[in-house]
């Protein structure tokens, strides 16, 4: 008699065809509708978290939703950039005026932009004075 494993009686032994159809596999990306990959987000988290610890399966879902807001925040800043530039490629000249531009943005990411300049700034002080009779 078969108690366990495949083969035998009873259990559940699947049978080709029989009872319920299989699913086709689908991603955690697209069943939380996000573009970037939920799958390998969760994968850097478990290997950044202290030895031993659990990583829970939504901390990678919001992790990656706030990673693709974010993105599509500054893109879309960096793209009016380039709009106001009157090109169609955006470089990183167009991420420092979309980053250094938004208050929130400025306030997140600290970071330096390689080859992405700084923005123009005179002061008033250095302007000449108009000659008042």
């Amino acid at each position: 008699g078969g108690k366990g494993g495949k083969g035998g009686k009873g259990g559940k032994g699947g049978k080709v065809g029989s009872g319920k159809s299989k699913r086709t596999p689908q991603s955690r990306s697209i069943r939380a509708g996000l573009q970037f990959p939920v799958g390998r987000i969760h994968r850097f988290l478990k290997e950044s978290v202290a030895a031993k610890n659990r990583v829970g399966a939504t901390a990678a879902v919001c992790c990656a939703a706030i990673l693709e807001y974010i993105t599509a925040e500054v893109l879309e800043l960096a793209g009016n950039a380039s709009d106001n530039s009157q090109v169609k490629r955006i470089t990183p000249r167009h991420l420092v005026f979309a980053i250094r531009g938004d208050d929130e943005l400025d306030s997140l990411i600290k970071a330096t932009i390689a080859g992405g300049g700084k923005l123009p700034f005179i002061h008033d002080f250095l302007y000449r004075k108009s000659k008042k009779t």
